[in-house]
Parts: C-alpha cells; sequence; structure tokens
C-alpha cells in the first residue's frame, strides 16, 4: 500500500472512529439501538441539556436500558491513538467546572467544556467543536494585514470628510453668533449715542430757560434770582430715561439668541447610516436623502452593508415608544418605505414580508401594495407625494398615511421582540428612469416658553369671560380647565 493510500485509509478510519458530538476519536464510547456511537461523556451531556433522552443524529428516543458500553469499538479507538501517537495528548480542564474543553463559542471566541456551553452567559450562542474553531481562526488571521489595509483608505476618507461637515456646521453656528453679538453690540451703542444726544439737549433746554428766566426777572427779582443761580445744575444721571436700559440688553440674552437660532437649526427625526447602504446607493451629506446612482460605488463589505438589494437603513432602532417620521416620494416611480427588525439577513436574497422581518409598502410600475404574503394592493384615491411612516412599538403597530391629505394607507399589526430600525428603499434606476431621491422631512424646531403660553391663553380667557358675563360659571370652568392643561405642560416640560 502507497504512502498516500495510507493516509487516505487513516483519515477514513479516523472519521468513523470520530464522535459526532465532540467530533474527536471515542473515549468509553457507548452505542443506542439506532446502532449510533457516542462518547459516554458526551452523550450524558446531550441528554442533561436537551432533558430528554434521545438519539444526538436520528432523534430516536432511547430506552432506559441504553446506552450499552462498545468494547470492540473502545479497542479499536485505543489502538488508532497509539498508532498515530496521539495517546499521550493530556486534556485541557476548565478551571470552573473541571471538564474537559472541547467546544468553541464563536460569539465571544472562548473556549468551553460541556457545563460552560448550558451555562446563562453562553445560552443562545454560536458553539462549534475546538478543532473546527481552530480551523476558523487559522483562516481568519492567515492574511490579517491585506483586509485592514484593504479598508484603511476608505476609513481615512470617511474621516476627512466627517470632519470636514462637523467643522462647516460649526462654523455656521460661530457666524450666526457672531452676527447677532455685533447686532446686539450696535444696537447698544445706538441707545447709548442718543441717551447722550437726549441729556445734551436736555442741558440745553434748562440752560436756555434759565437765561431767559434771568433777564426777565433781573430788575424785579434781583435777589431772588441771585439764590436761584446758586442752584446746581440738575445732575444728567438723575434726568428720567437717561441710563442705558441694562435689562433690555441682558435679560435672557442666551434664551432670546437661542429662540432666533430656530430658524437656523434644521431638525430631521431621523437620519440614514452610510455603513448600512447597499453599494449602488448615494446619500446626501447630511444623510436625510438617498438615491439609486446607478453605478457601482467603492465601499467596504462590512457585515451591517446590504449585499444584494438597494436598501439602507435609519441610523438609530426603536426598543419601545412612538416613532414617526415623513418621507418625500414625489417623482419617484420606484420605492420601498416602512421599518425592519436588525437580525435581518443583509448578505442573502430575501423576500421583504412581516414574517422574515419587513414591515413596508412600496410603488412600483403605478401601483401600490403593502409588502404581504403574498402582497396587498392598495387602492388610493390620490397619489400621495409624502408619506408618513408611524412604529407604535408597544402596540406592534406600522401605519402609513398621507400627511398632506390626512388619509390612512395601511396598517401592519404585530408583535415586535427586538430593535426596529426605518428602512428605505429608492428602487431600481434603470437607464436613468428613477434618479430622484427619496428625502426624509425636515422638521420645524419650535422654542416656546410655557409661562409665555399662559399669559397668551389667559387673556384670551379674559377676553371670553367678557364675553360670558352673565355666566360665572363657564368663565370659572374654561379658567380651571385652562389652568389645570398649562400646568400639565409644565410638568411634562420640567420633566423633558
Amino acid at each position: 500500500v502507497s504512502a498516500g493510500n495510507k493516509i487516505y485509509l487513516g483519515s477514513m478510519l479516523e472519521d468513523e472512529l470520530s464522535c459526532p458530538v465532540c467530533c474527536e476519536i471515542f473515549k468509553d464510547p457507548v452505542v443506542l439501538k439506532c446502532s449510533h456511537s457516542f462518547c459516554r461523556g458526551c452523550l450524558q451531556q446531550f441528554w442533561i441539556k436537551k432533558s430528554k433522552r434521545e438519539c444526538p443524529v436520528c432523534r430516536r428516543k432511547c430506552l432506559l436500558t441504553e446506552p450499552t458500553v462498545s468494547l470492540a469499538l473502545k479497542n479499536v479507538a485505543d489502538t488508532f491513538l497509539r498508532e498515530h501517537g496521539e495517546a499521550v495528548i493530556v486534556d485541557i480542564k476548565c478551571n470552573t467546572h473541571g471538564e474537559v474543553l472541547k467546544l468553541f463559542c464563536l460569539d465571544d471566541f472562548e473556549v468551553l467544556c460541556c457545563v460552560c456551553h448550558t451555562s446563562k452567559k453562553h445560552q443562545g450562542h454560536r458553539v462549534c467543536p475546538i478543532e473546527e474553531g481552530a480551523q476558523d481562526l487559522k483562516v481568519m488571521y492567515s492574511y490579517p494585514f491585506v483586509s485592514i489595509n484593504t479598508h484603511i483608505p476608505r476609513t481615512l476618507e470617511d474621516l476627512h470628510a466627517t470632519e470636514k461637515q462637523i467643522k462647516e456646521e460649526f462654523e455656521e453656528l460661530r457666524a450666526f453668533l457672531q452676527k447677532e453679538e455685533d447686532a446686539r453690540l450696535a444696537a447698544l451703542k445706538k441707545e447709548d449715542t442718543e441717551k447722550k444726544e437726549l441729556v445734551k439737549k436736555s442741558s440745553e433746554t434748562l440752560y436756555r430757560l434759565q437765561h431767559s428766566s434771568y433777564s426777565a426777572l433781573l430788575h424785579t427779582h434781583l435777589s431772588f434770582t441771585s439764590h436761584r443761580a446758586q442752584i446746581p445744575q440738575k445732575n444728567p444721571e438723575k434726568m428720567s430715561g437717561a441710563l442705558i436700559n441694562v435689562a433690555k440688553h441682558l435679560s435672557s440674552l442666551k434664551y432670546h439668541v437661542w429662540e432666533k437660532m430656530a430658524d437656523l437649526v434644521q431638525y430631521t427625526p431621523i437620519t440614514l447610516d452610510p455603513n448600512t447602504a447597499y453599494s449602488w446607493l448615494s446619500l446626501s451629506s447630511d444623510l436625510t436623502s438617498v438615491a439609486n446612482s446607478g453605478s457601482l460605488l467603492q465601499l467596504p463589505d462590512n457585515p451591517e452593508r446590504f449585499g444584494h438589494f438597494v436598501f439602507v437603513l435609519g441610523s438609530e432602532g426603536f426598543t419601545s415608544g412612538c416613532h414617526a417620521w415623513e418621507v418625500e416620494v414625489d417623482d419617484k416611480v420606484d420605492w420601498m418605505l416602512g421599518v425592519v427588525k436588525e437580525s435581518i439577513d443583509r448578505k442573502g436574497r430575501i423576500s421583504g414580508c412581516p414574517e422574515v422581518g419587513f414591515w413596508m409598502i412600496s410603488y412600483f410600475e403605478g401601483e401600490y401594495s403593502a409588502m404581504t404574503r403574498p402582497s396587498t394592493p392598495l387602492q388610493l384615491e390620490e397619489t400621495p407625494t409624502r408619506v408618513r411612516v408611524q412604529l407604535n412599538y408597544d402596540s406592534g403597530e406600522v401605519i402609513f398615511s398621507n400627511p398632506v391629505k390626512m388619509t390612512p394607507i395601511y396598517t401592519f399589526n404585530d408583535f415586535f421582540t427586538e430593535k426596529m430600525y426605518p428602512f428605505f428603499c429608492p428602487g431600481a434606476n434603470i437607464s436613468g428612469n428613477n434618479p430622484k431621491p427619496l428625502k426624509i422631512c425636515r422638521s420645524k424646531v419650535a422654542v416656546w416658553n410655557s409661562w409665555k403660553l399662559f399669559d397668551s391663553k389667559m387673556k384670551l380667557l379674559t377676553s371670553r369671560s367678557l364675553t360670558f358675563a352673565n355666566d360665572a360659571k363657564v368663565t370659572g370652568e374654561m379658567k380651571m380647565h385652562v389652568f389645570l392643561e398649562l400646568l400639565l405642560k409644565r410638568k411634562q416640560t420640567n420633566n423633558e
């Protein structure tokens, strides 16, 4: 027999003498009625974990008389180990449980014993035999620098682009604050000039009055006029309105600047996550719109990124509460919108429906559909230019509506158990027939003061009270309603 055949036969024999559970040569082998053999310890641990007596291979129920010791198999296994020089291998045992380390946790990258595998720490984790884990690690680390160097250029590009945009955003804020500061200092100087002019005019007027009085009364009231001449002129600081109105310039200064800044600030309830975008998608710099570029972009194939479809997710996921956003779909001939669960398959070819973690509606070839299995056609009275997506996590609802016409489109009712992400698909762009982006609509930022609101409502209440002057009961109820409403609003604001 040639050396090559010996190696081949040895490999075949090793496979036949390996336990299906630990993938090692049998140690204290036992056999079941179904003819499947295992290490005694491996079979016992399997039964403890599953809480039932069944064959790990064919799932046949085992009798109480099983398993039986297989002496013949034990002798063959021991002989094989001696001939291949593996009998001297020392098993490494778990420091915590004292069992042999036979498994490898793919999630935590730790070697485990059978007891570790059943513990809470590794419950639900992916586990493989330690030999398979070692082989996977060898492959993973065989060419480490190639993978790193492939990602470095893109990482540096993202770093520089993000850094540039952050600087531009803050420069815009600084420019606004500088303009506001200059305007307020100019207003202060203007008031100072006006006050000085006022004091000057008042002093000149007083002087003319005194001079005319002296001339008219000089001959008849000389002694009295002399006495008045000794009275000093009125101190300008004691004149009414001569001082700078400090309170006007400093009162709640930061709040009023913040109030004006609300016109500058652009807010969107969600933004897109570029690390999930398919390589054909182009995102705006502020991450609020996405379009199908029609060409492949050079992007890293990271685990978060979709690998087969023009999909992208929102940057923030939700595990509770109510969340809503609106998307412009005008001039689009193909699109999909909705929410997805975090664990969806991002690399495989998937069918979008609730059963696999997609809750969405679509528009394609002039028809609207809810992506159920099978799809549900939607009959809309008007073509929406915007679509509102509302996720009510706790009640298990995904609601689609037309926010312009305030009309419903479709509602999914389900039960959510994991983090949910906003989902966007700008559709296919064949020969430039669908280049327009999906745009997340901005929300108006409002700065309001609860006491200002209280004053305005009380003024309205006063005007209504005049109308209901003959009905004190109605006026009192109105006052109490407004008062309680505002107290509740102020309490909510303080909590926020």
